[in-house]
């Protein structure tokens, strides 16, 4: 029997007070080329909500549309500028202690999320964060493709990413934190969900051994 702690973090919502794409592409594409893509996109930005449009292929489409096929450099470039100058804002201290008290028990903490890895890793870097299972850009020749590389990080896949990174050495406590139906699957895995607005925060233990929830 197995003693590792995991705790599982959704970040747009969850650690930040707003969608970290949106700001990351406001910020990257500049207003007049992000209402650009936003007018192209329409159709398929007003599906989303009622399930028309594929989430993950609508991020890619709009990224695209916005950016063309940037080359891969550029894009990591502002990356770094945006965890550097643009993400600070959107963070919750509040969250950012939870974090740190996950890790000053010695509990394993990754990110989930849908949102490009592109920023993501390079945030987590800065917490202390090693795994990151996000939404993966597809490039070719250096270049963006308009396409995601795999499933969008999203609902049940964020169960899957989880259950293949940790293999066959699942933790025998999980704790799962999110805000939206895109982290129903994975709150429904853990031990010890909360979703934003619904439960307070679960007390926290060093150790593992309670049953699966």
């Amino acid at each position: 029997m197995t003693d590792r702690v995991v705790a599982a973090f959704d970040f747009d919502g969850t650690i930040t007070t707003s969608d970290s794409f949106r700001a990351f592409m406001l910020e990257t594409a500049g207003p007049a080329r992000f209402a650009f893509a936003v007018l192209r996109c329409l159709p398929w930005l007003v599906g989303v909500a009622p399930g028309w449009s594929e989430r993950g292929r609508t991020k890619a489409r709009f990224l695209y549309a916005a950016l063309g096929a940037v080359r891969r450099e550029t894009l990591d470039a502002a990356a770094q500028r945006f965890v550097a100058h643009g993400l600070p804002a959107l963070l919750r201290p509040e969250m950012l202690a939870r974090v740190r008290e996950h890790q000053a028990l010695g509990h394993e903490v990754v990110l989930v999320s849908a949102s490009p890895s592109l920023y993501l890793r390079k945030w987590a870097a800065t917490v202390g964060i090693e795994t990151v299972l996000a939404s993966e850009l597809e490039w070719r020749d250096g270049a963006y493709t308009g396409r995601l590389a795999g499933r969008n990080c999203w609902g049940p896949e964020k169960v899957a990413r989880l259950r293949a990174w940790w293999g066959e050495h699942a933790p025998s406590t999980l704790y799962a934190y999110g805000d939206s139906r895109g982290d129903r699957e994975m709150a429904e895995l853990a031990n010890h969900a909360w979703i934003r607005g619904t439960t307070p925060l679960p007390p926290l233990a060093a150790r593992g051994g309670f049953g699966a929830a």
